[in-house]
């Protein structure tokens, strides 16, 4: 039977090869894109341009990127937040011959390419790390610079619409809404950059703190939005 979702018809996750990219947030410290515009999870990349260079994190590679980035700067090093997330790391890594940078708790399988561990700051970025998740089912960082007022969070919360109720502009990932991570509550970000959807560039404390404090309250709203994308008409 048809779907109420558009699914049906767009794909949750693209699995051939992109030919565009869309950018979606742009601001004095970088760029962000998705590479598979018209995928429902709405992979985010980001380029992070601070004094010593550009700093991709969890990048999926696309035609036209190396152009993108060269507007930038010179591509110092490649970042990957979550376990999930290697997407096309080690790819920018050798084209662009720097380090893969990991946070000391995200287990994977050293790689081809020379891996840098990091765990309180992201090298001399002015990046601080949040130890997010720990556990052998999800390990993730989040990266904040309280100068420019960036954050940004690879899987916690998104704007894709799977994150969201209709009421949220932010929203914490189905699988953790019940607890959300503790290490985001006061941060004050000017901007809120995420893997999944375009960032928040409006009022971005006020949507990370409702996002948070109505996780629980509003799961049973996620849940019924749900299932009426997927059920049968």
């Amino acid at each position: 039977m048809a779907s109420r979702d558009a699914s049906a018809t767009v794909p949750v996750k693209e699995t051939s090869p992109p030919t565009e990219y869309r950018e979606i947030d742009r601001w004095d410290g970088g760029v962000g894109w998705v590479a598979h515009p018209d995928e429902s999870m709405q992979r985010a990349s980001h380029a992070l341009a601070v004094d010593d260079g550009v700093w991709l994190v969890d990048p999926l590679d696309a035609p036209g990127i190396d152009d993108l980035l060269a507007e930038l700067g010179d591509v110092e090093g490649v970042v990957v937040l979550l376990d999930r997330h290697v997407r096309d790391a080690e790819a920018f890594a050798r084209r662009y011959d720097v380090p893969l940078y990991l946070p000391t708790w995200l287990r994977r399988s050293p790689s081809e390419v020379a891996v840098r561990r990091f765990e309180t700051s992201l090298a001399d970025t002015g990046f601080r790390a949040l130890r997010l998740f720990d556990n052998p089912a999800w390990q993730e960082a989040a990266l904040y610079d309280e100068a420019s007022g960036t954050l940004v969070v690879p899987e916690s919360v998104g704007t894709a619409d799977y994150y969201r109720t209709a009421r949220e502009r932010l929203g914490v990932h189905p699988a953790i809404r019940l607890l959300p991570p503790d290490e985001l509550r006061g941060l004050t970000p000017r901007r809120i950059l995420v893997s999944h959807g375009a960032g928040v560039f409006d009022d971005a404390p006020a949507a990370l703190a409702d996002a948070l404090d109505g996780s629980r309250r509003r799961y049973p709203a996620l849940l019924a939005a749900t299932v009426r994308r997927f059920a049968p008409i």
